[in-house]
């Protein structure tokens, strides 16, 4: 098989959670671009219906199925819509996370703790959990954890958020070894600042921002479409030998 031909997702079908905006819809597109049909999944069903209207203008495949992933009931019936419509889950992209406080550890609460629990970790664990049964049927499949480089190296103010980005990388790496025999790839993407909603409170404040620039190696807050172009590799046939592997898009970050 030719090298581009790896990256050929036709026939493929994709979750994104957190697709409503951001990173989620960056990966979103990118996979429907590369010819997968994309489930794109986010808690509210308004902003969905417009990224559906979008990504359809654009001639892609996409359908819209709301989840809390939180929420057990809703991700139960996040994969019984995908596979009642395609009977088929060949790629998850576990990209919804949440980080409610900011601020000193000491100053956090527990109802904090378990909302970044629920989200950032549970929700993806289980997710891919469900998921398992329908790739192992099929003889493989590609799992895709949206991790941070604050999972690698803790931030000042996001203990918990850091303490749960690390908390996925180490189970994208667990998953990796259990369901290797099984063909199914799990993979972490670690992003830097990237210029999204999520992220608006540090590349807006001035100060954050100006460190960025000037202390990074590439000098600039990074994009949305940096991390898709990963996740679509990932995703793809073109990684076929990657599994357990944690990705850094960071501009340099880890290297400062």
């Amino acid at each position: 098989m030719a090298v581009r031909e790896k990256f050929d997702l036709s026939g493929k079908v994709a979750i994104v959670t957190g697709a409503s905006r951001g990173i989620g819809l960056a990966v979103a597109r990118g996979l429907a671009e590369f010819g997968a049909r994309v489930v794109v999944s986010s808690r509210k069903a308004e902003a969905l219906e417009q990224v559906v209207a979008e990504l359809s203008a654009e001639g892609l495949d996409v359908r819209a199925v709301p989840c809390h992933v939180g929420h057990p009931e809703e991700r139960d019936n996040l994969v019984q819509q995908t596979l009642a419509a395609y009977r088929r889950i060949d790629i998850l992209v576990n990209n919804a996370a949440t980080n409610p406080v900011y601020g000193p550890v000491e100053q956090t609460d527990q109802r904090a703790f378990q909302k970044i629990i629920e989200v950032n970790v549970q929700g993806a664990l289980e997710l891919s959990k469900r998921v398992f049964p329908v790739m192992k049927q099929a003889g493989g499949g590609a799992i895709v954890n949206i991790s941070s480089v604050d999972g690698l190296r803790p931030d000042r103010g996001l203990v918990l958020y850091s303490m749960s980005k690390a908390a996925l990388i180490n189970l994208t790496q667990g998953l990796a070894l259990e369901w290797g025999p099984y063909g199914i790839r799990v993979n972490a993407i670690c992003p830097g600042l990237i210029q999204t909603r999520f992220s608006a409170a540090l590349w807006q404040n001035p100060q954050i921002r100006r460190q960025v620039e000037t202390r990074l190696p590439l000098g600039r807050i990074g994009q949305p479409e940096e991390v898709a172009t990963l996740a679509v590799f990932l995703a793809s046939d073109a990684a076929s030998y990657c599994t357990g592997g944690v990705y850094v898009v960071d501009g340099g970050h880890m290297i400062v």
